[in-house]
């Protein structure tokens, strides 16, 4: 969450003007940071789909805005609470586990705009013929991959040598899962948490905007006001 509080460049400011402009100032300066603070709402936002694959509207738009007000020219950038847990990690560093649950990886299924699965997409797994939920272990290797599969299709009947038979699905190994021929197709795959390298940079944009720009800011406002109260 990134503060902008401005008093220490307020008083800078102030020791540079007569008394009508200083008398300007409490409301100058809250429009000043105002402004200094949706300039960086906006940039936070436009960054993000340089620093992550595809964000959807509802991560980019997860850049929140609290306004300063005259008595308290502080103004609050900040990451409403659900995106930040999982964006949290990507600025200081962690594990990208989300929610205390396994991560998802589509491996063999349609995948919305942004890259992801579609919402419910599990619980709709869970009532498709053929499909279940959990570990599979693969003779030989010894690997366990844990995630939604699908079963392969059972044969047609077959009636040669005057017997009637379902033919199963041994020898069906068209996938390749892990390195093994196998009849089963992986879905989503189960991730564990794994560490990420802090890229998003939320802090670093607001070093890098803030500073100068205030002080524009604040003289521009300060302009305004002294311009309005000679009319009133």
């Amino acid at each position: 969450m990134i503060k902008l509080n401005v008093s220490a460049d307020v008083k800078a400011v102030s020791r540079s003007l007569d008394r009508l402009a200083r008398e300007q100032i409490p409301f100058a300066a809250a429009q000043a940071v105002n402004r200094v603070a949706e300039v960086l709402q906006a940039s936070e936002k436009k960054n993000m789909p340089h620093v992550f694959d595809r964000p959807t509207p509802f991560t980019v738009n997860a850049v929140g805005l609290k306004r300063a007000r005259k008595g308290n020219p502080t103004a609050t950038v900040f990451i409403k609470p659900i995106a930040a847990r999982y964006l949290e990690p990507y600025e200081t560093g962690g594990t990208n586990l989300l929610n205390s649950k396994a991560l998802l990886k589509p491996v063999n299924i349609a995948k919305n705009q942004y890259g992801n699965l579609s919402r419910n997409a599990i619980q709709r797994l869970r009532n498709t013929p053929g499909v279940f939920i959990g570990p599979v272990t693969f003779k030989g290797s010894g690997e366990t991959i844990n995630g939604v599969w699908l079963r392969p299709k059972v044969g047609k009947r077959d009636s040669r040598n005057g017997t009637a038979r379902r033919v199963g699905t041994k020898g069906n190994t068209q996938n390749l899962v892990a390195g093994k021929r196998t009849g089963l197709k992986l879905l989503i795959k189960f991730e564990d948490a794994h560490p990420v390298v802090p890229r998003f940079g939320f802090e670093d944009m607001a070093k890098r905007i803030v500073p100068g720009l205030f002080e524009r800011e604040l003289r521009a406002e300060i302009m305004k006001a002294i311009a309005t109260a000679k009319i009133k």
